[in-house]
């Protein structure tokens, strides 16, 4: 485990006192890493997720839509 004297801003100070109270945490350094995980989860790379492959495969074997040209394409999906 690492150790760090940081300094933070008023908000960032009652964004986390919101975090330790909606996840029920004993301090203020265990608000700061569900951050940091929910941070990495939806953030830092999510394409690589393998639940985003899977998604990404199926949507590769699916048939594409012929539209034709651009009036086609306008055709169709403006509304």
């Amino acid at each position: 485990m690492v150790q760090a004297i940081i300094n933070v801003n008023d908000r960032t100070n009652q964004v986390l006192n919101i975090v330790k109270a909606k996840y029920n945490l004993k301090d203020k350094s265990e608000a700061i890493n569900v951050m940091a995980q929910k941070y990495e989860e939806n953030v830092l790379e999510p394409e690589l997720r393998p639940e985003y492959i899977k998604k990404a495969q199926k949507i590769m074997k699916e048939k594409a839509i012929p539209i034709g040209s651009l009036k086609d394409f306008v055709k169709r999906y403006e509304k």
